[in-house]
């Protein structure tokens, strides 16, 4: 991983281990307690968030996949632990180009990370069986057609867009298209580069799902971060 020097640019060389809150899902994808009890939800790409762990506390059904979880819970906590080191010292060193008014500082943000590491991995061990943190990577997940009442998706998808190609993201969203129940919905935060820049396909992408029979919009978020990552990709099918 890498940090090209150029003003704002966080420059990622493959996926980063996302270490996200419940709190900060609930505020990103703009989430109700009415929308969780509807059914099953899923987090794809959840890496070592702690919002299926917070969700299950609550008494929602919910379920994270991530290739990540080939690994035992020694190697996620020592991997999580260097990547909150690392992150940290790269958005320090682009720190001007964010918006601190979610976090308030560089330091607070790390602390969340942190106590996010230290929930998810407490949940992850207790998950002897691996039901509910399932080793998967998109475009092929191991679920039968129209389980989950809601599907997310923290800064993976179009976060990382120029490592990934538009078939990619085609497959990927036909696929989370197929596990989603009918009249439920799937939804992606954010909806721009580590370049900071708008998903360059998002167009043609909502059009593919509107040809498979789903409603595509983007809807406004509160939450802030970095500069244009003000709406999520909602799909409703």
């Amino acid at each position: 991983m890498c940090l090209e020097k150029s003003q704002g640019v966080y420059e990622q060389v493959g996926v980063a281990m996302t270490c996200r809150s419940y709190q900060e899902y609930m505020d990103m994808f703009s989430l109700t307690t009415e929308l969780l009890r509807r059914g099953p939800i899923l987090d794809v790409g959840a890496g070592a968030s702690s919002f299926t762990a917070g969700a299950s506390r609550l008494g929602y059904m919910a379920t994270a996949v991530d290739p990540l979880y080939e690994m035992d819970s020694q190697e996620i906590y020592a991997r999580g632990k260097q990547e909150i080191i690392e992150s940290t010292e790269k958005l320090a060193r682009i720190a001007s180009t964010l918006r601190w008014d979610y976090y308030g500082s560089l330091d607070k943000h790390q602390q969340n990370r942190e106590a996010s590491l230290e929930h998810f991995i407490q949940a992850f061990r207790a998950d002897e069986t691996k039901e509910q943190y399932v080793s998967a990577l998109l475009p092929d997940l191991p679920f039968a057609n129209d389980t989950f009442s809601l599907v997310i998706g923290s800064h993976f998808l179009f976060l990382y867009y120029q490592q990934f190609d538009q078939s990619f993201h085609i497959n990927a969203l036909t696929e989370l298209v197929r596990v989603c129940a009918p009249g439920g919905q799937i939804r992606l935060y954010p909806t721009v580069g580590l370049d900071q820049r708008p998903y360059p396909h998002m167009e043609a992408l909502m059009d593919r799902m509107e040809q498979l029979g789903c409603k595509a919009s983007l809807k406004p978020t509160s939450f802030r971060f970095l500069q244009g990552a003000e709406q999520f990709l909602q799909i409703s099918k």
